[in-house]
């Protein structure tokens, strides 16, 4: 491993470390994620591959972890199919008494 490498990774633990404790609950503090620097870039790795993973790429390694934090969230929420919610809003509803049933 070359200086500059071994520069690198210290520095990317020791911001890791300073974003974990800033934010102790954020899904990075608990995953743990990889960081590395590629192509100039901040990028926040939990999984094998690019594409297999939740990734956060960012400009500096707290942008990264910001945007792997926000890539984790939205996998967890449940993914809203928008031409079924188009559809049911255009089935005619009958009123009775009031009511839209």
């Amino acid at each position: 491993m070359k200086h500059k490498d071994i520069d690198h990774a210290m520095a990317a633990k020791e911001r890791a470390e300073l974003y974990f404790a800033a934010h102790p609950g954020s899904p990075a503090a608990v995953c743990r994620p990889e960081l590395s620097i590629r192509s100039g870039m901040w990028v926040a790795l939990l999984g094998k591959s690019m594409e297999d993973a939740v990734v956060g790429v960012g400009s500096t390694a707290e942008t990264a972890f910001r945007a792997f934090d926000a890539q984790f969230l939205a996998a967890l929420r449940p993914s809203v199919d928008h031409a079924a919610l188009n559809a049911e809003s255009a089935v005619p509803r009958k009123r009775v008494a009031g009511i839209t049933q």
